[in-house]
């Protein structure tokens, strides 16, 4: 039997975002005709090609989907009123991945005698379930980091003592970054530790981050060594960066639509992304600061996803009485799945009140479209701080310090007018599309994002 040269291994974590970026990622990598094995929970695996956003992973040849079957897991619904913003109702889900580190390991001893190279490419919270690579000689694996580099580093610069740097400016912008306190809870942080095993099998990392404004900091981060090895590739964005206006028009989502009939740079963009529950308080003054600012806007009214999205009823979020019929004219609620990368590309788009999960930051980024940033927990206060102080591109709703207040309606409202209709605002939308020019370009042939997925490419196949 005939070796293949290089095949590759992708193992997602289970939540949405690290999914989708893994599964982004694996379509890039089977552009360069390798044969692509994602390795993901049943359940999971049918929430990540159902959302995914851009192209059909279905129709992929050289995309190998191993799915597999888990025990039962709890799928309690998330509580509006828990008293922090984390997602903790999805932590039995959290432990799904230890089942997968035996189907892995056999899924590796299958592949590996049949190449000359396997490349296993897992979320850094997937490390345990990937160990035996080390068994391999012909295996390498490289751990994936979900955040910006910017994000990635100050963890690790604040280990160190927050020392000082050769770059002034980058200093000074890290010295902004919020305290860690109340973004992770400790029982995370606790079964976060168990992936530090992959120190001793990492042969490089692998960023949805790009060059174009994160590469200081990746250079910070290949200085330190970040989990044992100094190789870094900046491969973001992994998200597609143009959308096809000729869509069939039958399939064309009704937010599109609507936004069809909205002038330039016109509508706020309101979602809180997949972990984020709103509290009936919140939901009550974030509806009355949009209707008090008088500006268009489409709000993404969802539950926060359950451990597993499949099971049982979704809590319908209730808005204040007469609040959609009176700003018919004016907004659109949407209460399901919506298309963001779309939404964020289209030109009445005009900003982007956001919880800043790294998903939403690179979509932003990418389709230029300025942040009203509302972090929430987990990386999303330190997304926050990179989009207001050093891209500039965003303004902050409520400093993180403040998070166990309710910001009110009046606060929601100076914010949405800030960035929809003032000076200010109109400065941060140009710097945002600038900067998104820029990204998008960064694919193209001759682009450093091109030229950094071109290296890694011709690194593992070497």
């Amino acid at each position: 039997m005939e070796k293949k040269d290089v095949v590759v291994l992708v193992v997602p974590f289970v939540l949405q975002g690290h999914l989708n970026q893994l599964l982004h990622l694996s379509g890039l990598l089977s552009s360069y005709n390798l044969p692509i094995h994602v390795v993901v929970t049943t359940t999971h695996s049918r929430q990540a090609k159902l959302r995914v956003h851009g192209w059909d992973p279905t129709t992929a040849t050289n995309i190998h989907f191993h799915e597999f079957e888990t025990p039962k897991f709890e799928s309690p619904p998330p509580d509006p009123n828990a008293p922090d913003k984390f997602p903790s109702h999805l932590l039995p889900s959290f432990q799904l991945p230890s089942h997968l580190r035996e189907p892995f390991a056999k899924l590796l001893s299958d592949i590996a005698p049949t190449t000359s190279r396997v490349i296993v490419i897992h979320d850094y919270l997937m490390s345990s379930v990937v160990q035996d690579v080390i068994a391999y000689e012909n295996a390498e694996a490289y751990v994936f980091y979900g955040a910006s580099a910017f994000t990635t580093f100050s963890y690790l610069w604040e280990q160190k003592g927050r020392p000082c740097l050769d770059d002034a400016e980058s200093y000074m912008q890290l010295t902004k970054i919020p305290a860690f306190e109340g973004s992770i809870p400790a029982e995370i942080l606790e079964s976060v530790a168990c992936h530090s095993v992959c120190q001793t099998f990492n042969s490089g990392n692998i960023h949805d981050t790009c060059n174009v404004f994160d590469g200081k900091f990746i250079d910070f981060l290949a200085k330190e060594g970040l989990t044992g090895s100094r190789k870094q590739w900046a491969m973001g964005p992994f998200n597609p960066v143009a959308i096809s206006d000729n869509e069939d028009l039958g399939r064309r989502h009704m937010s599109v639509e609507w936004l069809d009939k909205q002038d330039k740079d016109s509508v706020l963009y309101v979602s809180f992304g997949t972990t984020t529950l709103l509290s009936d308080d919140e939901i009550r003054e974030l509806a009355n600061g949009l209707e008090n600012s008088k500006q268009k806007f489409i709000w993404v009214l969802r539950d926060a996803d359950k451990g597993d999205i499949f099971d049982g009823e979704v809590r319908r979020v209730e808005l204040p009485k007469g609040f959609e019929e009176r700003l018919e004219e004016k907004g659109l609620v949407v209460r399901e799945w919506a298309p963001q990368l779309d939404i964020l590309a289209h030109p009445a788009t005009g900003g982007f009140m956001s919880h800043c999960g790294w998903n939403s930051s690179m979509e932003s980024i990418t389709m230029g479209v300025p942040i009203a940033a509302w972090p929430m927990h987990s990386d999303q206060p330190r997304n926050a701080t990179l989009v207001t102080e050093v891209l500039k591109t965003g303004i902050s709703v409520r400093d993180w310090e403040s998070r166990g207040e309710l910001v009110t309606f009046s606060t929601i409202e100076t914010s949405i007018r800030k960035l929809m209709v003032s000076d200010e605002g109109d400065a941060m939308r140009k710097r945002a599309a600038n900067l998104g020019d820029d990204v998008r370009r960064s694919v193209e042939k001759g682009g450093v994002t091109r030229t950094e997925i071109d290296s890694f490419i011709a690194h593992i196949t070497r």
